[in-house]
This record gives C-alpha cells, structure tokens and sequence, in this order.
C-alpha cells in the first residue's frame, strides 16, 4: 500500500463512495488508487472547475457527506477556486486534493509548480484564502494525520471546505503508518438556559398574543430539520416564511406557509414581516436579496430572535435580541419541548396569501413565458425531486413561480453565486442522492459556460434533465443595465440549437416553443436514463413583476 492507496482507504472509511476528478502527469499514482476502489465511483471530468461544483452537490443536500474533488497541481486545481468559493459561502464539506512539486525539484521550474519558490504561485496561500484550511503532505507518515484533522476541519462547527496538496513523489512513497482514520465531529447542540430563555420569551409573546413569525433558511436543509421544524410551527401555529434556498422544507401549501421573503418574494411574505413583532431567523443568514436589500430600520420594533450553528451569524446583519448557536434540528427540538411545558396560548388563526406562483401569466408573443413555463414545471415534478436554479434571471422565475410540496427541494447559488455553478453541481447532487430526480434550471448564458459536462453525465450514466430558459441574453445583467445607466450594453449572445447538442453528444435534446409542447418532453426526459436537454425558448421582453429588485 502506498500513500495514494491509504489516503482513498481513508475517504472510503468515512463514506465518500464518490469523487470528482480532473486529470494529469501529477495525480497519476491517485487516480490509480481511485481506479482500485471497489467503494468510490471516480468520476474524470471535462474542466476542474466542474468537479469543484459536482463536490459542492455531492455535500449540498446530505449532511454527512464528504465532497471530494482531485486534481493536476497549479493550472488544474486552481480551476477549483470557483466550487470553493461556493463550498465556503453555503457551508458544504468539501475536499480538494491537489499534486505538488517534490522538494528536490521545488523553485526550480517544475511543470506547473506551485510552491511560491522561483517565480512560482503560492498554492498553500491561494488555498489557505479560499478554505478554512490548507495543508501539505511532506512525508508518508503525516499522511493519516493530515487527512484525518482535514476532515474533521470540513465538517467542524460551520462546515466548510479544506485542501489537501500531495507531492507526487510523496503520493508513491510505501504509507509507513497506515490505520483507520476517526471522525470525531461534536454536535453543536443548544445551551440549556438558552433554550429556557427563547421559550419563555416566545410564551410571554404568545400570552400577549404578539404576532410571531419563523424565516426558515438553508441551514435547516443542511440540517435536515423538516421534521422539527413542521411539528414545531404547526403544535405553536407559528406562520413562517422560507428563504430561497430553503423552499421545500416544509410543504409551501401549508396553511401556515406565507411564501418567500425579500425582493425577489412574496406580497404576503412581505406584509407578514411588516406586521410581526417577533421574528425567528432559523438557519439563515439574512443575505441582501432575502432581506429586501438591507433596507433601513427593518427591525424597528421587532424583537429579533436568532438560531444559527455559527457564533459569527449572529447579530451580522441585525442586531439580535436572543441569539442561539446550535445545529437547528436539534435546537428546534429543544425549543419546542422546552416551549410545550410553559403551556402558552396558542391560537389558530387563517393567513391571506398572495404568492407570485399563484399569479396567471400570459405570454404576450409567440414565445414561452417564463413564469408559465416554470408554473408548468413545478406541476410536473416528481416527488422528492431537486431543482437546482442556477445563476441569472431564470432562478429568479424558477423561484418564483415555482411551488415545492412532496418532499422537493430548491437550491440557487448562495452569496457567492457563479454562473453554470449548478449546470455542474448537479452531477453531484444525483449521485449523492440516487433515488430522486435532479432537474436545473438555467438561462443559455450558463449552460454555454460548461455545458460540455453533458459528456461526462453521459459516460457516468448519470440522467439530469437541464431545462434551459433561453433567451440568448444574460438578461438580469441587461436588467441591471438599463435600471442603472438607461441603456444596455455586450449582453446579447449567439446560442446553438442546445437540443442538437445533446443529440450530437448522444444524450436526448428537445426543443420547445410553445408552452404546449413542454408536458411532452419533460415526461419523455423523465422517462429515460440518458441526461436530457430542454431547450426552451422564452420571451426575453418579459421582465418579472418584482423588477424593483435590479433598482440597485
């Protein structure tokens, strides 16, 4: 055994039955170990940066889950700087594993060295940027050590990504002190005086009959808190509003559901916050966009309650009144038990909503609407199935003008945000979870940036549906154009015929041009165990009914 063979020994131990690779001279005594596994699929992609995002989706929906991409040192594992980024900002734990120059060759211009020596970048300081943590392998017997401290660093307290560089000769060196690695992750559970003091100060909210209200973010979905969170909201009749990223966790037709929060939100969500005089953030972040552009004095006369697993979310944004670290499954659990002894005044009450998804929209010419194709989609969806809205006006109708009912999930690209980020991630996301069906939304500007993957889900027989709302236009960018200068400008795009495309790739491609001729095609997409395009050809002119949001 050498140490390449040790260190997938030590992945396959803790779980990873999955890694995302790009290839090169430098990792080629891993990526035999990888081809030796009988444990972990390795799946070669088209462009590292793919791989960094398909390790975001491995992680993003299984808590758990170890995303790992590997890659050629230097001009490979620095295409991985974009999927970090993305692991950092919504918190997924994920591995990226990297070739390095041998010392004897170091500052001496080794093929894509990368050590800060001679002219070289410095791979340890671009990482240590990007991670919360890097780390250098310089002798076999490190190996276990390193590995095992950089996993338990992912998952750690808010989780997050970490780097691990190999030096290739090290990669091939006997592994001197092989053994099983031990995850040793500490729930971050709530305090007990802390829980007493929300459910006491909940109880006298409620005793006043002061109206409360829950907004639910992607840190219960990293949580799987949905069960928590519905017997909590429904035993107290607590109304509550879901963050994007969170949509789905708990059915959006429930009668105590009042939508989505912020500028690209609901009527009724936003009269739901104005009225409140508590309001519980749960696992979220209160980003620009969910919080109505940071707009001024928006817990004026609001008592501000906040539970979050990272101590550095809490008063971020907004002052907080009571803060609350923890995991939220279990904080949620403890609250509610905690709430149920005081035995408060708990009032049924019906709730008027005024959800865009509920909205009748009509296209105007001959092309689709993308609000109507996006209403037709959230019919059509399977149960359990995960819609990943990737960059760009078409997540902001998906969101919109979708709703997620029977155990769905919706994802878009969190504060970092990369174009074709979700494109990508999704290969991740289905193979992570192979028993529901994986469909991205996506405007043609990101398909176009790393559609090529296409490929790669079809070698791995892996069947995403990519529904593409095309327009030929990065339209939100032509949005903020014309909000911000009255005139737009290099936003126009020549597209192929993406359905083509993925017949000429051998995977199934249909097009669309009426609303009427979608039904057919997302069954057939549905029904097949090729990745499919959905070429959609929306009307670019129609602008959604929230535009206020690109005034800024």
């Amino acid at each position: 055994m050498n140490v390449s063979n040790s260190i997938v020994a030590m992945l396959e131990s803790v779980g990873v039955d999955a890694v995302f690779s790009g290839s090169g001279q430098g990792s080629g005594d891993i990526l035999f170990a990888f081809a030796e596994s009988k444990k972990i699929k390795t799946i070669m992609v088209r462009h590292e940066q793919a791989a960094s995002f398909m390790a975001c989706g491995y992680a993003m929906f299984n808590k758990g889950k170890l995303g790992v991409c590997n890659a050629q040192g230097g001009p490979g594992s620095y295409n991985f700087f974009s999927g970090l980024g993305v692991a950092l900002s919504d918190s997924l734990p994920v591995l990226s594993i990297a070739s390095y120059s041998p010392k004897k060759w170091r500052g001496k211009g080794d093929l894509g060295e990368v050590t800060g020596l001679g002219r070289t970048p410095d791979s340890q300081a671009m990482f240590a940027a990007t991670t919360k943590g890097t780390f250098l392998i310089e002798h076999p017997d490190q190996a276990c050590d390193i590995v095992e401290e950089a996993i338990n660093l992912a998952f750690e307290g808010r989780p997050g990504p970490v780097h691990i560089d190999l030096p290739y000769d090290v990669a091939a060196m006997p592994a001197t002190r092989h053994r099983e690695i031990k995850l040793d992750i500490k729930p971050i559970l709530p305090l007990k005086k802390t829980v007493d003091l929300f459910a006491s100060v909940l109880a006298d909210a409620m005793n006043a009959k002061k109206k409360i209200l829950a907004i639910i973010g992607y840190g219960s979905v990293r949580s799987h808190a949905e069960k928590e969170l519905l017997q909590f909201v429904e035993k107290f009749q607590i109304p509550f509003l879901t963050s994007m990223d969170a949509k789905g966790i708990i059915p959006e037709n429930h009668p105590l559901s009042l939508g989505m929060p912020g500028t690209c939100g609901d009527k009724s969500a936003k009269e739901a916050f104005k009225a409140a005089e508590v309001v519980i953030g749960i696992g979220n972040s209160f980003p620009k966009w969910q919080m109505w552009k940071f707009e001024e004095g928006l817990f004026d006369n609001k008592t501000l309650m906040h539970i979050n697993i990272s101590r550095d979310e809490i008063g971020k944004v907004y002052p907080t009144d009571y803060g609350m670290i923890s995991d939220i499954a279990p904080a949620i659990k403890a609250l509610d038990e905690a709430l149920a002894l005081k035995k408060p005044l708990v009032e049924k009450k019906t709730y008027t909503k005024d959800k865009i998804y509920n909205s009748v929209v009509k296209a105007k010419g001959s092309k689709v609407h993308p609000g109507a194709l996006c209403q037709e989609l959230s019919k059509l969806l399977p149960d359990r199935a995960i819609v990943l809205g990737d960059a760009g006006a078409n997540m902001i109708w998906l969101a919109a003008f979708m709703e997620f009912n029977k155990g769905q999930n919706f994802k878009n690209p969190g504060s970092f945000g990369p174009m074709a980020s979700h494109v990508n991630a999704s290969l991740g996301v289905q193979l992570a979870n192979p028993d529901r069906r994986v469909i991205v939304g996506c405007g043609d500007g990101d398909y176009e940036m790393s559609g090529f993957e296409i490929l790669t889900a079809l070698q791995n027989k892996i069947p995403i549906i990519w529904v593409i709302l095309n327009n030929s236009e990065f339209n939100i960018i032509k949005l903020f154009n014309l909000a911000a200068h009255g005139k737009e400008v290099f936003n126009h795009i020549i597209c192929p015929d993406f359905a083509k495309y993925a017949e000429a790739c051998g995977a199934n491609g249909f097009r669309v041009e009426k609303l009427e001729q979608f039904a057919d095609a997302f069954k057939n997409a549905l029904a097949s165990d090729k990745p499919s395009i959905i070429d959609v050809i929306i009307d670019a002119d129609e602008v959604m009914p929230f535009k206020t949001w690109v005034q800024d």
